[in-house]
Order: C-alpha cells, then sequence, then structure tokens
C-alpha cells in the first residue's frame, strides 16, 4: 500500500524553504544535460505537432536526461507542464518516470514511441508565460477534440475549431475554409456541424496564430472536461464511475457528467490496496460522521497505482511550494512506495521565471499557412506573425525593425546615424518615417505588456504597460517589465537586443543652451505641459467622439463634460504656445531673442495662473463629471461596453477616470515648479517677485479645491479597485477611504499562501488571483477594523516578519516578504483601527452632499452584470493585455504594496522629457521621450507621440546611481535595477538628474 500524505514542515520552513529544481527545463540558454558514459541508445519521441524527433541518450541516464533533451530542442522553458508517454509491455499508457533509468521502463525502446503530451493543466491559461507553451496547448486541445476526449456542445466545439483554422489558414475565405474542413478532421462529428463552424470563422477576421491560440485556451479552460483524464472504476455497489485528477483534487464522473469532487484541503490521504483506491477525508467538526474513507474499485492493482501516481504529482505540482524530497532509505526493509513528484513545482517555475532574464528564438507553426506581408525576413516574418499581442514587441526586437521603434535606420555599412544635429537632450522633431516603418510601429505598440508576464512581466517583462503594473519609476510593472523576463509585465522597447546606438558628443552641444538652473525648471514646466496637453485630449477629443458615435450615451453627461473640460483645455493650448515662444527665445533659437531680456519664466507663470483663476467654476465642477460618468455607467450597459473598449485604445494609457483628475492634479505641478523656482532666486533677481505672486496666486487654488481634489481621487480609487475585485458587491460606499494594498502571506492549515490584501478605512480585504479573462481578485475575506488588535507573531509562528491581526470574530496570521513591509502594513493597519473607532458612528460622504450623489456612491457597488458576463463577448486577450498590469497586479507579481499616501506622493511627482537610455551589456545610448506617471515609465519616440511605445512599472525597483566597477563614464546617470533586471538612463543637467532620481521617494 502507498500513500499521500501531507508535508510535515512547519511554515517558517515553507516560507524560507532553499529552491530544490528538479528537471532543468528552465535553465538559462536549456543548455543540454550532462549524461553519463556508456553506450547511447535512440528514442523516438512524437512532438504534439504529429513530427518526430530521434534522441539519443546513454544506457544508464535516468528519463530526466530525456525528457531535458526534448525541452531543448523545443526551446521549451515551461516543460514542467508537459510529460512525456508511452505504451509499456501491459499495453497500458504509462508516464516516463524521470528518476529511474530510461531503458529500465522501456525495454525495447526501437519499437517504442514516446509522446510529448501536456501533463499538468492549469486552471488559468494566462498563468502560462511563453508564446509556445500557449502553442503546445493549443496543439494537445486539438488533438483531445479530434479523438472525442474533450467533450462539449456543439457551439463550443465549433468555436474551438474555428480558432484553430483562423490559426492555420488566416483570415476567412470561402472556398477555402471549405476545402480545409474537407481535407481536415477536427471533430470525431465534424461534417454535422460544419455550417456552424464557417460562421465562426467568418468573425476571426485580422486575428493573429497566436490570438487564436489564447481565444482557444480560454474557451477550453471553462470546459467541464478540460484537462480531464478519465480512469475506469466502480463504486461499493458496482455502479460505473470514473476517477480524473486536476489541480483542485480529485474528481468524480458519471459517463462524461461530474457528480463529485473532493477538493486537497479536505483529504487527508491516498492510498490504494490491491485493486481498492481509497480516499481517506478529514473529519467534519460539525458532523457525527465517522465514514471518512471513500473506497473504489479499479480494474487490477497497476491501474490503482498508476492514477495514485497522477494523484500524487498533480498535488506536488499544485500545492506544494517546492519539489518534495526523497524518503530516507529504511536500513531493513521498506513499507509502500518509494515513489515521488520529480521536478520543479508550478510555484518554483513562476518564481524562476520572474527572476530569469531568458532569450526568445523563433519556432515554427507546422500547420499554419499564413505569411506576413511585412518586408523582413521570412524567418523573423513566421516568428512575428505568431507572437501574441503582449509579446509582439520582444519578437520584433530580433531584426531589423529595432532601427524603426526610434525612428532611425542603421546604415549597411555599420555606421550610425545620429538624428539630431543639435544636443540629443532638447526638444526636436522627429520624422515620421515611411510607411513602412509606421506600420512597423503600428505593430510594435499593438501589445498592451506584460505584465510581468509578466514580465515578470508582470513586467516583469518591464512590465510592458504590460497594464498596469510592470509602471512605476522609483521602484514601487515587468513582465519584469518589458525586457521581459517574461512575467505577464514586460515590454518590448526594453528588450536588449538590437537597440539603436548613438555615440552623441553631447558635452560640447551642451555649450550651446543654458545652463542655470532655472532654465532647467522652465523646462520642466514646458515638457509637463506637453504631456499634461496630451492628457487633456483623450477627454477632449479622444473619448468625446467615442461617445458621440454611441447613441445610448446620455447627452447630459456628454454636455457636462465637454462644458466643463473643453475650456480648460483651450486655455493651455495658449499655456503651452507661450511656454513654447519663452524657452525658444532663452535658448536663442528664436530671431526675438535679446540676451537677458528673455531668461525668466515668472511673467510667463504669473499671467497664465491669473487667467487659470477664471477657470475655477469649470475645475469645481469636475467631481461632478466623474459622478455622472460613472453613473451613467452603471446604469446603461451600452455605456459602460463603449467606457471598457476606449480603455483598451492605446491612447487611454491609464485608467480612464485619472484623466479626468488631470486638471486638478496639474494645479499642484505649478505649485511645486514656483516653490522650487523662489527657492532658486535670489529676492533681487528680476523673475524673483513674478514668481513670487504667481506662486501666491496658485497656492489659493489649491488650497480652495485641495478638498474636492482628495475625495474625487478616493472616489476615483475605489472606482479603479472595484474594477480588479470580484465577490464584493458594495466596495464604494459613504465614508470608506482606501489607505494600502498590497502583498502578504496568509498562513493557514495549507501553509503560506499569496493573498492580496486591501485596506479600507473601516475593513481589510484579502483576495486571491481569480481565473476571469482579466485576472480579476477575487474576496475571500473582511476583517471590520473595529475592534481589532495586532500582535507580533514572529515568535509564536516562526514565520519571519509575521504578526496577526485580532478580530471579534476572527483571526488572521499573516507575513510580509520583509521587515519594511511589515513596518508599513502594521503602522497603516494601527492607523486604521484607530481611524474606525474614532468614525465609528459618522456618516462622511465621499464627493458630495446632493442626494443623488449620496444615493450613486450607497448603489455604486452594485453591478449589473457579472465579470464574466462583461467580458463575454469581449477579446479576452485585449482585456488581459489591458488589465493585467494595473498596480494590483504588480504588487501581486512583485511581492510589494502601495498606500494612499504613494499614490498622492507620486500625483505631485509626475514627470516629463527626453532621456537616453542603454542596456547594462552595451555602450550604446537610445534617445527616448519618457513620461514618469502612476507608478510607471512611459516610453515614446518624441513628444508627439500620440501613445507610449512601452512602460516600465516601477514597484519595486530601487533608483541609485552607477558603482564605479560598472564603465558608466557620463554625468547625470541614474540605474534603475529589479533582481537581474538593470537599466541605465541619463540625463542632460544636474538639476535634471536629480528630479529624476527623486522618484526614488514615490
Amino acid at each position: 500500500m502507498s500513500e499521500l500524505a501531507e508535508k510535515p514542515s512547519t511554515a517558517g520552513q515553507r516560507l524560507s524553504a532553499p529552491e530544490s529544481f528538479g528537471v532543468s527545463t528552465l535553465e538559462p540558454g536549456l543548455r543540454p544535460p550532462t549524461q553519463p558514459p556508456g553506450r547511447q541508445v535512440s528514442f523516438r519521441v512524437q512532438m504534439l505537432d504529429d513530427t518526430q524527433e530521434v534522441f539519443q541518450i546513454s544506457q544508464r541516464s535516468p528519463g530526466k536526461v530525456l525528457f531535458d533533451l526534448v525541452c531543448v530542442h523545443l526551446n521549451l522553458t515551461e516543460g514542467d507542464y508537459f510529460g512525456l508517454e508511452y505504451q509499456d509491455h501491459r499495453k497500458m499508457m504509462v508516464w516516463l518516470d524521470l528518476l529511474k533509468p530510461t531503458l529500465k521502463q522501456i525495454r525495447r525502446p526501437k519499437n517504442t514511441i514516446l509522446r510529448l503530451v501536456v501533463k499538468f493543466f492549469p486552471p488559468d491559461h494566462t498563468q502560462l508565460m511563453e508564446e509556445l507553451t500557449r502553442y503546445l496547448f493549443a496543439l494537445q486541445i486539438k488533438r483531445d477534440l479530434a479523438c472525442g476526449r474533450l467533450i462539449c456542445n456543439d457551439t463550443s466545439a465549433a468555436l474551438m475549431v474555428s480558432h484553430i483554422i483562423q490559426s492555420e489558414i488566416g483570415d476567412f475565405d470561402e472556398t477555402q475554409s471549405w476545402q480545409h474542413l474537407l481535407h481536415n478532421k477536427y471533430l470525431p462529428d465534424q461534417d454535422a456541424i460544419r455550417d456552424l463552424i464557417i460562421d465562426c470563422h467568418r468573425k476571426h477576421v485580422g486575428q493573429t496564430p497566436a490570438e487564436s491560440d489564447y481565444q482557444l485556451l480560454e474557451i477550453a479552460r471553462r470546459l467541464e472536461m478540460y484537462g480531464v483524464r478519465l480512469h475506469p472504476a466502480k463504486d461499493r455497489e458496482g455502479t460505473k464511475l470514473s476517477l480524473a485528477v486536476a489541480h483542485t483534487g480529485v474528481l468524480v464522473f458519471q459517463g462524461y457528467t461530474k457528480i463529485n469532487a473532493f477538493n486537497w484541503s479536505k483529504i487527508r490521504k491516498l492510498s490504494f490496496k490491491r485493486k481498492r483506491f481509497l480516499i481517506k477525508l478529514r473529519s467534519d467538526p460539525g458532523q457525527n460522521s465517522h465514514h471518512d474513507t471513500l473506497e473504489f474499485a479499479m480494474a487490477s492493482r497497476d491501474c490503482c497505482k498508476i492514477f495514485w501516481k497522477i494523484c500524487v504529482e498533480y498535488h506536488a505540482f499544485f500545492r506544494l511550494f517546492e519539489e518534495p524530497k526523497p524518503k530516507p532509505k529504511p536500513i531493513i526493509f521498506t513499507r509502500g512506495s518509494s515513489f515521488r513528484f520529480s521536478g520543479r513545482t508550478q510555484k518554483q517555475v513562476f518564481d524562476h521565471l520572474k527572476d530569469s532574464e531568458l532569450k526568445r528564438v523563433p519556432f515554427e507553426r507546422k500547420h499554419s499557412k499564413i505569411l506576413s506581408n511585412s518586408s523582413v525576413t521570412p524567418q523573423s516574418t513566421s516568428w512575428r506573425s505568431h507572437e501574441p499581442k503582449e509579446n509582439i514587441a520582444s519578437a520584433l526586437l530580433a531584426d531589423q525593425l529595432d532601427s524603426v521603434r526610434l525612428g532611425q535606420e542603421v546604415k549597411s555599412t555599420g555606421s550610425e546615424d545620429v538624428a539630431p544635429p543639435t544636443n540629443g537632450f532638447h526638444d526636436n522633431t522627429v520624422g515620421s518615417g515611411s510607411a513602412q516603418q509606421n506600420h512597423a510601429s503600428q505593430q510594435l505598440l499593438n501589445p498592451a505588456s506584460q505584465t510581468f508576464s509578466s514580465a515578470d512581466s508582470p513586467q516583469e517583462r518591464p512590465h510592458i504597460v504590460v497594464n498596469g503594473l510592470e509602471t512605476a519609476i522609483a521602484g514601487v510593472l515587468g513582465q519584469n517589465p518589458e525586457g521581459q523576463q517574461l512575467s505577464p509585465l514586460t515590454s518590448p522597447l526594453l528588450t536588449e537586443a538590437g537597440y539603436i546606438r548613438n555615440d552623441d558628443e553631447e558635452e560640447a552641444r551642451r555649450k550651446k543652451f543654458p545652463t542655470d538652473k532655472a532654465y532647467f525648471i522652465a523646462k520642466e514646466l514646458l515638457t509637463t505641459e506637453r504631456t499634461y496637453l496630451k492628457d487633456l485630449q483623450v477627454i477632449t477629443e479622444s473619448f468625446q467622439k467615442a461617445a458621440e458615435k454611441e447613441e445610448a450615451f446620455p447627452d447630459s453627461v456628454r454636455t457636462l463634460i465637454s462644458s466643463h473640460y473643453d475650456p480648460v483645455y483651450r486655455f493651455h493650448l495658449g499655456f503651452l504656445k507661450e511656454t513654447d515662444q519663452r524657452l525658444a527665445q532663452w535658448e536663442g533659437r528664436s530671431n526675438a531673442h535679446i540676451k537677458g531680456d528673455y531668461q525668466r519664466i515668472g511673467d510667463v507663470l504669473l499671467k497664465n495662473i491669473q487667467g487659470l483663476r477664471t477657470l475655477t467654476a469649470h475645475l469645481q465642477k469636475h467631481p461632478e463629471c466623474l459622478v455622472e460618468l460613472e453613473r451613467a455607467v452603471r446604469t446603461s450597459r451600452k455605456v459602460e461596453s463603449l467606457c471598457r473598449d476606449f480603455e483598451q485604445q492605446r491612447v487611454c494609457y491609464l485608467p480612464l477616470y485619472i484623466f479626468l483628475l488631470r486638471p486638478l492634479h496639474r494645479l499642484l505641478h505649478y505649485k511645486l515648479i514656483l516653490e522650487r523656482l523662489c527657492k532658486h532666486y535670489p529676492p533681487t533677481h528680476e523673475d524673483f517677485r513674478d514668481s513670487r505672486a504667481a506662486l501666491a496666486e496658485i497656492s489659493e487654488m489649491v488650497l480652495q479645491l485641495q478638498g474636492i481634489m482628495v475625495k474625487m481621487e478616493n472616489f476615483q480609487k475605489l472606482l479603479e479597485l472595484k474594477k480588479d475585485l470580484t465577490s464584493i458587491d458594495n466596495l464604494v460606499v459613504p465614508g470608506r477611504e482606501f489607505i494600502r494594498l498590497g502583498c502578504l502571506s496568509k498562513l493557514s492549515g495549507k501553509g503560506l499562501q499569496q493573498r492580496m490584501f486591501f485596506l479600507f478605512s473601516d475593513c481589510l480585504m484579502y483576495t486571491s488571483r481569480g481565473t476571469t479573462a482579466s485576472n480579476q481578485f477575487k474576496v475571500h475575506g473582511q476583517l471590520p477594523l473595529y475592534g481589532m488588535s495586532i500582535r507580533d507573531g514572529e515568535d509564536e509562528w516562526g514565520v519571519p516578519h509575521s504578526f496577526t491581526l485580532l478580530g471579534p470574530r476572527q483571526s488572521v496570521v499573516v507575513a510580509a516578504s520583509c521587515g519594511t513591509e511589515m513596518e508599513r502594513w502594521v503602522e497603516d493597519i494601527r492607523m486604521a483601527i484607530d481611524l474606525a473607532e474614532q468614525s465609528s458612528v459618522s456618516n462622511t460622504e465621499l464627493l458630495s452632499t446632493s442626494p443623488q450623489d449620496k444615493k450613486l456612491l450607497e448603489d455604486a457597488g452594485a453591478e449589473l452584470e457579472s465579470g464574466e458576463e462583461l467580458s463575454g463577448s469581449r477579446s479576452s486577450l485585449e482585456r488581459q493585455s489591458h488589465r493585467g498590469n494595473t498596480t494590483v497586479h504588480v504588487c501581486w507579481h512583485r511581492n510589494t504594496s502601495v498606500s494612499m499616501v504613494d499614490f498622492s506622493v507620486a500625483v505631485e511627482n509626475q514627470l516629463s522629457g527626453n532621456l537616453l537610455r542603454k542596456f547594462k551589456n552595451n555602450n550604446g545610448w537610445q534617445k527616448l521621450w519618457v513620461v514618469f506617471t502612476n507608478f510607471s515609465l512611459f516610453f515614446y519616440k518624441s513628444h508627439q507621440d500620440e501613445y507610449p511605445l512601452a512602460s516600465l512599472p516601477l514597484l519595486g525597483y530601487s533608483v541609485t546611481v552607477p558603482a564605479e566597477s560598472e564603465n558608466i563614464h557620463k554625468d547625470y546617470v541614474f540605474k534603475l535595477h529589479f533582481k537581474s533586471h538593470v537599466y541605465y538612463f541619463r540625463s542632460e543637467s544636474e538639476y535634471t538628474f536629480e528630479r529624476w532620481v527623486s522618484m526614488r521617494n514615490v
């Protein structure tokens, strides 16, 4: 008899357990495994695309060596989800044991064909970081459909087949599609639903093979038979059943209908004895049942043992933190099986991908006939056409299109053109380039991030503006961002391969421009004003155009927004023009330049801030615009869909409601700029009086509007968080204030589990990452703060950086990632507890005292449709790419936290301007227009671009100065680094260097 028992380790050991890597499928470069000496034996392996490859291994090599060779051949970095299957001498399909010698398992290798197949099916395909992995999963789904293993209704089957043929032959063509279906069998009863398949295929125009894979997996994962391998059995009464195992536990089927499921948390022990398979359940204290053992009869002992091994491996892969250690060898005799899971667990796969900088290489889709219309080489074209949106950027970096990204072209001789003839840091217009370049840029920008992936993706690939995470600068998304660590948080522009090198002579050019600190303060005003105008255009032009096309959009809301934002936009157009003219005169780029007369900015600021005061009535109406727009979203599905679709557009690079707050935030920027200007000028300076007067004017405006600004920010943050959370209906309620969000590990009977916590002024919510299309977080519990206390838990539980939250009805033990994080959480929770006790009877309103606004806030959390319903008709790839890197997701991937105070500080420290960037292993510098906002860096070719090419979420990153050993022999260089991800940025002056480095305080 053999068994599956819980791992006897304490929570503290689990938290700090050393890494143990099993199958080496994720090593950098995927080096071939070392083999013991001896005679070479050949083994045939059939891949998922039906091709066969022959691999030679030593006769004494374990199964791990053969499996590693297959992964190296495919460059499969996430090989842990796969396994090698073969038919043994008993005519039974079994998995190759990675620890035992291969020849002891396969007695006749010449007559045996091993098959590479998916072994572990995760609940959410977005957990797969690599596009190649998703492609192989799609091939597995295709195979399961064809053999009748993946049972589903006709609608789902037709839709999945339509995505398969879209990836294989491309956009719909009636003749070609009919011929393809006649010659290819995707379903056992394909002819009966051929018309339905054709109708579905018509709707996929423009969808790339990678997107088709994504959509196929999105449909398949929702099916009851997804990833299910049935093992025939009988119950005590002799009823024919089938057993299966999934990431959640053991499943029981009658026919193709699931009739029972036993979660891992309920299972105490799995074992088998001869033909009997036993499931021992944990006793339920609320019931007096003593029958905690379920018994199933299978065809033979071998069948029992095969199924038991699969259960052991599924449990270990999805539930354990690390690979289980081998049992010590007994001295006298053995009892039970010595079998154990070998390889990385899913958590180790995630952790390794986050910390690695893997290089992507092209792969071929054997069945795809799609050809790219790009002018690049066939090899690079083939690869790019299959990259999903979030990874297109990193693929493009492999070839000539690197030069397109920067609007420059590397000559065939190897020499490089330095675009601007003047100082590369100053604002010069960059040509748009040829139509071909624009088309390539369109492809590059299509992604949306990482995420984190990922990076991190994410990013984190610098979490491409990977959507939201892999996006802050000072260490506060991804993909590991973009450089693709290849997490859901990474970005194209941040990849190391093939970027432009500029050996500029900025030292000589700098002498042509002013060096006064006041000039650089004025230039900061100009660069940030340009970004501010672009943000206003999102509301006054892009969003209003979208609203005009939707008949269901209320005219009253459209008129309200237009009447109170358009005047602000028109005013700032004039402000920007005057500021730009003054900087041109200051730099001597204007014929009107007279030395000394125009080397000031205080007069321009004073004039325009006095003009801005006349717009106070409009600024005071901006909270009403936000409330009315949210009311329209809640009461009309079409308006909700319009806003959701608009947020997917590249021009809307931040959550929509943030753009509504920009005019109030801009007042803070003017105040800070004037404070720095007044601090720099001596009282005798000719510009001091105007600057001082402008500071007094703007300070009065900020004081007047501060109250509604704070309430508006809190309301916007609650609405934004509502999109990231499920299983909560009343997040936006009167009096509730957001305080902090971030990752903590929650201690339970299963050990330490990563959870996302949200601290508000009245409660603390803890959640886990869900499996919706946008990876929302599911609320598991809400702890009221009234009556809560905190106790140190490190000594009590043996878990580093842990503390206990003692509530009136429930106590929770949590652990932070480090001592600093623990101090932040404890401090904020104690403050929130004090607030909850002081205001337990108060009923403060968030935005307005009007009855209508109060009613809106009271039911703002009530959703018209569930998250599944809202996303059902949308492309889940789009939703994932845009919702996948919000601040919440960045904190999740980087295991950190951020508070409302951090958000407020970040608002004040928004920054824009030109920077030079380089990677740690290259000498060339690349000129980019960079915007720092919302905890992220957004990258453009120039300030004239309508939307960013990529983004880097900065939560978790550190901002430092390069060490002498790094050989960065340039002035004003700062370094961003997170784990193994390092980026160097170079500013144009000491002042701008200090401003960018100040991001570390955000």
